[in-house]
């Protein structure tokens, strides 16, 4: 690290520098803390059972080092800072990579992950899957599923089981709720302690690549979420760290988060640089695929809110982050959770842009919500929430999240947000999910919906993994399955899907039908799907299709197998059409087709005779 680039935010490595490096014989510690009077190293739990003090000296600007004979891989220790208040707090460090199990504060002496990586395969070829399928499953760790005794796993003990349940389930990439050390479980990680450190809840540094590294194994990309605007409260953390309000704003009115939290003073050149460093930690360290940035909005305008204008230093900082990790990491995924109109967010700095590659797009999942809530009559008049995403869709690349904040907090799970009763809420979310697929972008979902879940996220248990014994719930899991199959294997769904020309409505100028119909164009394939979102079965839904050609159906959400009421085909015929098609729609279904266009042959040219022209 240079330390002058530290000072004025220019390094993504001060990590190096900072905190706890092991070598043979003891332990070589640094900690900013430019006003405090005194800092020494507290150590605990050493071979003996004893416990420290090693006293730090100044050494930079702000800087405190200390060398520790002795102190080994594996040892406890905190920070002891005589602020510049007078106070003396015992804090966990803020470089430290590994941690304590909550509520203890305590940093752990770790340094490097020794995995043994197998996955330079995966690493070369691996992409941003701008012309790739890119299907996410979102999930938090210690509740996708737990031991018989309620106990989550460990990172090693859902290597063995979660890379092969997404890869069965046709999913090409995990994203895992924020892994950085926090101390309390319904915050989720979104209010962090330890920016280096992933949650000792499930294991070691060491044991999370070891679930890295079999997810590769399975072709399944890793996105970790980060959260770059807010701190926890929590003494032992960041906040008055030397006795000053030094990681946080001075002013309560911008220094605290509407989650109770501290917001991040992005314009000092050391903070950008602690939250550069972490992101680039997580990318370098432990492979990752790429890092969904929480809460970007805040980092836009003050407080999240456009009324009171850009922030521009918070916004600097992002380009600089953001233009610094595309340059290192090149094949990385940078995902931003923004739900502003702030234009180009998704376009290279150097072009304009917040040099982020995908953006959330959250307008269309409240839009589609919203109009799913809603009566089948209701419906008639509100096809708009589906039609309008595609007024504004090709000025971001956009990703279509279902996720955990979709099921919490009393809005209820996404299935359960379906019109009706119970047997009504199946059919229309299998609708719903080809909806999903058939429309540009790439999709994400949050664990448990792949199979119905209707109970709310709750952070301290399982998902209802039982309720796959119930034949609906079965059913509608193998839909989903059978349908992120065909995602993958046609191009249509995700080749050119950011290009106008890759996709058409067949039909949106029916609502008295509660009906739709789109179709989008890949470099290999073409798939229309045509949806009847009414309580009443569609008969002679006429489609006018860009030519003659052939037709095969891939799928229909009301089969027999799926928990519909229509006879699966034995096999799937295809059919040549003179450039319409009628459809019979049963109420609350879609269907999918590929069509071929016909091949005009060439008309064979009058062979010249001279004798005809003479």
């Amino acid at each position: 690290m240079n330390i002058q680039g530290f000072y004025t935010g220019r390094e993504f490595d001060a990590d190096t520098f900072f905190g706890a490096h092991p070598y043979e014989g003891g332990t070589h510690f640094a900690v900013w803390a430019p006003s405090a009077r005194d800092v020494k190293v507290i150590t605990s739990g050493l071979s003996d059972g004893s416990w420290a003090e090693w006293q730090m000296h100044r050494s930079y600007s702000g800087c405190w080092e200390a060398d520790a004979a002795g102190v080994t891989r594996g040892t406890c220790y905190q920070y002891r800072v005589c602020g510049a208040d007078g106070s003396v707090v015992d804090h966990c460090d803020p470089y430290g990579t590994a941690m304590t199990l909550r509520p203890d504060g305590r940093s752990i002496v770790w340094g490097a992950p020794t995995c043994q990586w197998t996955d330079s395969a995966w690493m070369t070829k691996r992409s941003k899957n701008f012309d790739a399928p890119l299907n996410i499953y979102e999930a938090q760790a210690g509740s996708w599923r737990c031991k018989e005794d309620g106990t989550p796993y460990t990172y090693s003990e859902l290597a063995k089981q979660l890379p092969a349940y997404l890869k069965e389930n046709g999913y090409t990439h995990l994203e895992l709720m924020p892994l950085s050390e926090y101390p309390f479980d319904g915050s989720w990680g979104y209010q962090t302690t330890g920016f280096f450190a992933p949650t000792s809840r499930y294991g070691t540094p060491d044991e999370l690549c070891t679930l890295i590294d079999a997810c590769h194994a399975a072709d399944i990309g890793v996105i970790f979420d980060f959260v770059p605007v807010h701190f926890a409260v929590d003494e032992y953390g960041l906040k008055h760290f030397d006795g000053t309000a030094l990681y946080e704003y001075p002013a309560a009115a911008v220094g605290e988060s509407e989650w109770g939290s501290c917001n991040f003073m992005h314009s000092r050149g050391e903070i950008r640089c602690f939250l550069q460093s972490a992101a680039d930690y997580w990318l370098r360290t432990f492979h990752a695929d790429g890092l969904r940035m929480d809460a970007v909005s805040r980092l836009i305008y003050w407080q999240g809110d456009p009324a009171r204008g850009v922030n521009g230093s918070t916004l600097e900082f992002l380009k600089n982050m953001n233009q610094g990790l595309q340059q290192r990491y090149p094949t990385a995924m940078l995902i931003a959770e923004d739900s502003t109109n702030f234009e180009k967010v998704t376009a290279p700095v150097e072009h304009g842009g917040l040099g982020f590659d995908y953006k959330w797009d959250l307008g269309w999942m409240n839009d589609t919500l919203d109009y799913f809530k809603k009566t089948p009559e209701e419906r008639k008049s509100n096809l708009g929430k589906l039609t309008f995403s595609m007024m504004y869709f090709w000025r971001e690349h956009y990703i279509l999240p279902f996720s955990h904040d979709e099921n919490v907090h009393g809005k209820a799970t996404i299935l359960q947000k379906m019109y009706g009763e119970y047997e009504d809420k199946f059919p229309q979310g299998r609708a719903l999910y080809l909806y999903m697929a058939i429309h540009p972008g790439k999709m994400l979902d949050f664990m448990g919906n792949e199979f119905g879940q209707l109970r709310e996220y709750d952070e301290s248990r399982e998902q209802d993994w039982l309720l796959l014994d119930y034949p609906i719930h079965e059913a509608f899991a193998n839909y989903r399955r059978t349908l992120n199959e065909l995602y993958r294997k046609y191009d249509a769904f995700w080749s050119g899907e950011y290009n106008p020309d890759h996709f058409l409505w067949l039909d949106c100028d029916h609502p008295e039908l509660d009906a739709c119909a789109i179709l989008r164009k890949g470099q290999e394939a073409t798939v229309f799907a045509a949806f009847n979102f009414g309580d009443t079965e569609l008969k002679d839904y006429e489609l006018t299709l860009p030519g003659k050609g052939k037709i095969t159906p891939l799928l229909n959400s009301d089969w027999n197998c799926f928990g519909g009421r229509t006879a699966r085909p034995k096999a799937l015929r295809s059919k040549t059409t003179t450039g319409s098609v009628k459809l019979t729609l049963a109420p609350y279904s879609a269907q999918l087709y590929r069509f071929e266009p016909a091949v005009e042959k060439e008309t064979k040219a009058t062979p010249h005779n001279s004798r005809l022209t003479a």
